[in-house]
């Protein structure tokens, strides 16, 4: 393969950038590179970012439940890696694997807790599928694929078990290395307190800003509840996760107020929230945080830089010489757009954030 070159670019902070890459592996980066006896694609002035990370999605499209296809919520969006986040427990996540090898999109997974994944929306309502050393053989068999494990715990999801998901998944986690552990938060019971109690630093919340009375928001006070501070400081990573139900922008924009960040961006996209709203893309959840405060430098270091420390992929999140070609060039784009959050709330923007091109793997795609 030839060294190529993406020409004319620009960081999101404003200064000119090239960016070459051959054998799937970034070569240069610089303000200006040689292009003698290299392809050239000329940008034209676009944003050039590390490819975009979206670390919670559901794309194991024999699901019946929660589904879609990775290139679909990938590639096609601008987005070069998905993680799909506990779609599939031991039992069906090698199947899931052999699918996720044949899309263009970079494809790693979280292995449910439960041995069955998603099948049913109470899979952690009964503890005889939650066996650790399923989970433990599936890590170990599959170390390219999985980057962590997933507990839900919601009362439409544990039945009556409380928080004793959440403990067996730590142990999981201890008898494996410690590997990323991400939490899906809705309603009680579990209280919300409870589960942060059990959650340590590096630890992964999604849904961190949804709208529901056991979130972060105390709804009396309009004021973010002492206990989640207390779990922000301690280190417990706090992510987006925007799904159907779980981001509200008063939450986001009370939480910034209070010097409370997310530290990373993901969809929970699946096929009928991508079709139907409110999340339809990765682009349409970063604008709904631009419009709370967040500004778009910092945006895309919480959809490169901070999804692979979450999950330990050392070779992606930056441009730089020696990590994967993934890059994600992009633009914006004036126009009103309304932006809705999952309870119905909107907000108006007029800059918009188009992908346009998608290098994955050193293989450029057409947005």
């Amino acid at each position: 393969m030839e060294e190529t070159v993406l020409k004319g670019g620009k960081l999101i902070t404003g200064e000119t950038y090239d960016v070459a890459f051959k054998d799937n592996k970034i070569t240069q980066v610089a303000p200006s590179i040689d292009t003698k006896n290299k392809k050239v694609i000329n940008i034209d002035g676009k944003f050039i970012s590390a490819g975009w990370i979206d670390d919670h999605v559901h794309c194991f499209e024999k699901m019946s439940l929660y589904y879609d296809f990775p290139d679909q919520v990938g590639v096609e969006k601008g987005v070069t890696t998905v993680i799909d986040a506990g779609t599939t427990g031991a039992e069906n996540i090698t199947d899931f694997y052999q699918l996720a090898k044949k899309a263009r999109t970079n494809v790693f997974a979280m292995v449910n807790i439960s041995k069955t994944g998603i099948v049913e929306q109470d899979e952690l309502a009964d503890l005889t599928k939650v066996k650790e050393e399923l989970v433990t053989k599936a890590i170990q068999g599959l170390p390219e694929f999985i980057v962590g494990i997933k507990a839900r715990m919601s009362k439409t999801v544990i039945g009556d078990n409380g928080i004793t998901p959440l403990a067996l998944a730590k142990k999981i986690q201890e008898k494996n290395h410690h590997i990323p552990l991400m939490v899906h938060i809705g309603s009680a019971p579990p209280e919300l307190n409870e589960t942060l109690s059990l959650m340590g630093k590096g630890d992964v919340l999604t849904h961190c800003f949804n709208g529901k009375s056991n979130g972060i928001l105390n709804s009396n006070t309009n004021e973010i509840k002492d206990f989640a501070k207390q779990a922000y400081d301690k280190g417990v990573v706090f992510d987006i996760g925007h799904g159907t139900d779980s981001f509200n922008f008063n939450v986001a924009e009370v939480a910034l107020k209070e010097g409370i960040k997310a530290k990373s961006i993901s969809t929970d996209i699946y096929i009928r929230n991508r079709k139907n709203g409110p999340v339809y893309d990765m682009g349409t959840t970063l604008e709904k945080l631009h419009v709370t405060g967040y500004s778009w430098g910092e945006i895309i270091e919480k959809i490169t830089v901070a999804p692979a420390d979450n999950f330990n992929l050392s070779a992606k999140g930056k441009l730089e010489v020696g990590y994967d070609a993934d890059v994600t060039v992009f633009d914006f784009i004036s126009g009103e757009k309304e932006l809705t959050d999952s309870n119905g709330f909107t907000r108006n923007t007029n800059e918009q954030i188009q992908p346009f091109k998608t290098v994955i793997g050193g293989q450029v795609y057409d947005n």
